[in-house]
């Protein structure tokens, strides 16, 4: 924008303020919005250094920069909440963290787990916590064995079925 393009639009501005701020308040619906977005376009002028042609209409050009600019405000504060705001959202999420009764239930749930493991056959057994609790692979178990991937395989799905029939279900 050349310089006397930018002093026009500026003397503009200042002689036509009030107007400008009162369509632009009928536009917004906000009187302190629209002083702000009136602000934000000065500033705007005076930052601007791109060169662009020369302006046919300037009233209807200032008009649409400070709506332009009042818009991007609106979406900019839109993304923030206020202190209020975050209080009450933070009334509204429930802690994730388990309550006495979730703990309770988890650790009969995990005591109940140890004693159908322990009522495994001892081979399942020492099968299963090999794969699940130690994170061996089958190959690596079948090895410390002495029998087949194959049937690494089946003794956990074996293992697998034995604790989804004999756990207490929960509703």
């Amino acid at each position: 924008m050349s310089d006397s393009t930018r002093a026009t639009l500026r003397d503009l501005l200042a002689l036509r303020y009030e107007d400008l701020k009162r369509r632009l308040t009928w536009r917004l619906g906000s009187s302190e919005l629209a002083s702000d977005a009136l602000h934000d376009t000065w500033v705007h002028l005076e930052d601007r250094s791109e060169e662009s042609g020369p302006v046919k209409s300037p009233a209807a050009y200032l008009m649409r920069m400070a709506t332009n600019l009042a818009l991007d405000r609106l979406q900019r504060d839109r993304r923030y909440m206020s202190a209020d705001e975050v209080d009450t959202l933070m009334l509204e999420i429930a802690d994730p963290a388990p309550g006495p009764a979730q703990t309770v239930a988890a650790r009969d749930e995990v005591e109940a787990l140890a004693r159908l493991i322990d009522s495994m056959p001892p081979r399942r057994r020492a099968i299963f916590l090999a794969v699940r609790v130690e994170e061996r692979s089958n190959q690596e178990v079948a090895v410390r064995f002495g029998v087949s991937t194959r049937l690494v395989g089946l003794e956990l799905k074996r293992a697998h079925e034995y604790c989804m029939a004999h756990m207490p279900k929960h509703e």
